[in-house]
């Protein structure tokens, strides 16, 4: 008795020890890793170069929190079950994905991706949209020769919906008239789309019915949104280097607690917060008085009820189905959205 009460707590603890995506990962743990083999055997190619630069892309990959959500709802919604078509899902989502941000580095003439050397940096912009093209095309192919033509769609309508959301902003950007229901319409466009077709091709992948993933797309809508809502907080609280960033504000970029501070200040105040934004947000003094002004107008308190109203519509979607470790991973998943701190 005592060697199993040993064992329980040795289990307990090395679970409280364990990182949040670890947490998530942990149902799933076995299909992660057969899937990175999948995944890197979608990419391969009779081209040396491209092979060193798709070999290059694996090595820097993320915490692969979309192949997650593919994999734990199709599990949550078929009892525990899944087949190739899954796989396929994920890999579709991540080449796809990829694709999409490698043509953002170019178009944003960024550097660094992940802290490594983003592939316009190493191989120039000409061979980094290649590679783009390549790994698009690769998704394409892999649906249509299979004949997965529902996920095929469900992802496609992502890329639509991704590049109309970045159209929108850059539209919006310069005359700084950003709405609270546009602001909703570019985010849910540009972040959470692509999470909400996860969450459906996962469910899509194990044949579900319609409303099933269209409920599942609704939750990856909502989770992308918070995330999208989190991400936006972290230019104003404290992070990691102890101090808000104003990377968003020197960019000029119109996020939520901005948003609401405009919305109900006094107009003396908001031609002082336009014009700090168009012509002095490479000022770091003038920054850091934009940012105190939100904080003290209780735009970071605004920001986050948000943040968690959408936190609450995820949980709320997921009520309709079993307990289950997959619902439970999701469950953690949207705790880790809303209380990550990078």
């Amino acid at each position: 008795m005592d060697k199993f009460r040993n064992f329980t707590i040795d289990i307990e603890t090395r679970l409280a020890h364990m990182k949040p995506v670890e947490l998530i990962k942990l149902p799933i743990k076995n299909e992660m890793e057969l899937f990175e083999k999948k995944f890197k055997d979608s990419m391969l190619s009779k081209v040396p170069l491209l092979n060193r630069i798709t070999y290059y892309i694996v090595r820097r990959k993320g915490k692969q929190m979309r192949p997650m959500f593919v994999f734990l709802v199709a599990k949550m919604v078929s009892d525990g079950g899944f087949d190739e078509r899954t796989y396929r899902g994920a890999s579709v989502v991540e080449l796809i994905h990829t694709a999409t941000l490698v043509h953002d580095d170019v178009v944003d003439d960024s550097n660094r991706r992940r802290g490594f050397f983003s592939l316009n940096a190493l191989w120039k912009n000409k061979i980094a949209v290649l590679v783009g093209d390549f790994l698009l095309s690769k998704g394409l192919l892999l649906s249509i020769d299979n004949e997965d033509f529902d996920l095929l769609k469900l992802i496609s309508i992502a890329v639509r919906e991704m590049s109309e959301g970045e159209l929108l902003q850059i539209e919006k950007a310069r005359k700084l008239d950003i709405t609270e229901d546009v602001y909703f319409d570019i985010i849910r466009q540009k972040t959470a789309t692509l999470i909400a077709a996860c969450c459906g091709i996962g469910a899509a992948s194990v044949g579900a019915n319609q409303d099933t993933i269209q409920q599942m797309r609704k939750f990856g809508e909502y989770i992308g949104i918070a995330f999208q809502i989190k991400d936006d907080l972290f230019d104003y609280t404290d992070g990691k280097i102890g101090k808000p960033t104003g990377i968003d504000i020197k960019e000029q970029k119109m996020t939520l607690p901005l948003i609401h501070t405009l919305n109900t200040c006094t107009y003396r105040e908001k031609s002082w917060l336009i014009n700090s934004i168009k012509k002095h947000n490479k000022d770091q003094k003038r920054v850091k008085e934009v940012i105190a002004f939100v904080k003290a107008n209780g735009g970071i308190e605004y920001t986050t009820t948000k943040m968690y109203d959408y936190k609450n519509r995820a949980l709320t979607i997921l009520e309709n189905y079993p307990e289950s470790p997959y619902k439970s991973s999701l469950i953690t998943m949207i705790d880790y959205v809303v209380e990550r701190k990078i």
